[in-house]
């Protein structure tokens, strides 16, 4: 089936619904001074309000990325709006330090599950030629917020509008958006390949015959055969339910473990750039106005990279772009760490946010690839738990070895963490172009058989089995 019109109001409903997830997610590092100002932070304190909305999304991630493969992609996102909405707006009024990290920690719950569901939803519905692109697309818009986010603290950080402080604003604005996204995305329809398997089968039909009428009336017309391009003819035939432990076991466990060292990894430089870079450009003696001005041209990178991203990821395979993006957070990394003047640091805090944004997007649409329909949330929730937890520990060590031994020693460990990610990457599955069955059915069949079983497991003194072996060339 071609790209309809109705999958891109459904990827640009997906996109507006990340842009508040990704505002909130840079919001503390870009508040960062001013809080720490606001309510006298000490080092440790101030690490813990950066640190409480990535512990929160740790939970969300790993509850609500189980959740929505029990009750349902469409459902499950209606829970993450909720909370995070409500939360940000008592983030926007709390009275002290703690009531703002309980807030934070609590629509970090919200966020947490934004990310798993809407990397599902969004392999689900887009065919495989294209799918690369439109989710590429999809976070392009969603990146705007990072420079929005930068442009609103030049305005609003220094002020009081009405007498309210202006971080109290920047909270309340992710408030309502989130709030307007709740009533966009009740149009959303539930995933055609979750229905189908937990048994509704009618209900499936209804959506993609929906889908079908659409791309008809744009002028397609189906095809005689069925099944996906690329597939073999037994590569899309259903698995049935996949029990969880199954992206545990061979084969699905190499990818696990491979998704699982780039969640870790990765997120150091991706998120550590955001919740230091206010405080490194302070570090190297600039003051607060600058450091926001210098701060909001490097963010610019940030959707240009996303929209880079789209005119690459069906040129190449999927992990080499994903890997030499790693690879590029690294040099520009080290670059920003031991930058001093204003066109240095500019420079290589943009070309940073242009590769981290390439390395992010690629990363998304590699994920959602690796697991059949009937775990894909659960197993990509628990990953990015693994991320969040990361980024929830970076600040109580990135910052001291900040204040201890200045901005290159802390980049070269971001530096060093990028590296290792982008060599565990080359030893993943290829994913360009190919239908999602292709690419997991074979080996969740294979996982959840048992070595005695008939069409189990081969026997691993005996040749491996064409069907179930990993290509990573």
């Amino acid at each position: 089936m071609p790209i309809t019109k109705l999958h891109k109001r459904f990827a640009g409903v997906m996109a507006l619904g990340n842009f508040f997830e990704i505002y909130e997610l840079f919001l503390a590092g870009v508040l960062a001074t001013t809080l720490k100002t606001t309510f006298d932070l000490a080092g440790f304190e101030l690490s813990l309000v950066l640190a409480s909305a990535f512990v929160g999304a740790f939970v969300g991630a790993v509850v609500i990325g189980r959740l929505a493969d029990r009750i349902g992609r469409r459902t499950a996102y209606m829970v993450t709006l909720t909370l995070y909405s409500a939360a940000t707006l008592g983030c926007a009024l709390s009275p002290d330090l703690w009531t703002l990290v309980v807030f934070r920690f609590v629509a970090g719950v919200g966020l947490g599950g934004e990310l798993p569901v809407t990397d599902s939803f969004l392999g689900d519905i887009l065919p495989p030629a294209r799918r690369g692109y439109y989710v590429a697309w999809a976070f392009t818009g969603a990146y705007l917020a990072v420079p929005a986010v930068g442009f609103l603290g030049l305005v609003l950080v220094d002020g009081a509008p009405l007498d309210v402080a202006g971080w109290r604003w920047m909270f309340a604005i992710g408030s309502l958006g989130a709030l307007l996204t709740f009533l966009v995305r009740r149009g959303l329809p539930e995933s055609p390949r979750w229905l189908e398997s937990v048994g509704r089968t009618v209900e499936a039909d209804a959506v993609t015959s929906r889908f079908e009428k659409a791309a008809e009336a744009e002028g397609w017309t189906p095809p005689a055969g069925s099944g996906e391009a690329g597939q073999s003819p037994d590569a899309g035939s259903p698995v049935g339910p996949v029990p969880v432990r199954a992206i545990f076991r061979r084969p699905l466990a190499r990818r696990t473990v491979i998704m699982a060292i780039l969640w870790i990894l990765a997120p150091i430089g991706f998120y550590g750039f955001g919740n230091l870079a206010t405080l490194v450009l302070a570090d190297k003696g600039f003051d607060l106005d600058t450091s926001l001005a210098y701060l909001t041209f490097s963010f610019i990178g940030y959707p240009l990279g996303s929209y880079l991203s789209m005119l690459i990821m069906e040129r190449a395979e999927r992990k080499w772009i994903l890997s030499a993006s790693l690879m590029g957070m690294a040099v520009f990394g080290l670059m920003y760490g031991s930058a001093r003047s204003a066109a240095m640091i500019i420079a290589s805090g943009f070309c940073f946010t242009v590769v981290a944004n390439v390395m992010s997007n690629s990363g998304h649409i590699y994920q959602l690839e690796q697991f059949p329909t009937s775990v894909r949330t659960t197993a990509t929730g628990w990953l990015y738990s693994l991320s969040r937890l990361s980024t929830a520990a970076a600040p109580f060590y990135l910052v001291p070895l900040l204040d201890a031994y200045g901005a290159a020693v802390a980049f070269t460990v971001v530096a060093v963490a990028m590296l290792l990610a982008a060599v565990a990457i080359l030893f993943g599955v290829r994913t360009t172009g190919l239908g999602l069955e292709a690419i997991s059915s074979a080996p969740a069949r294979a996982a959840i058989a048992r070595p005695g079983d008939p069409g189990g497991m081969p026997s691993p003194v005996g040749p491996a089995s064409p069907v179930i072996a990993e290509n990573t060339h």
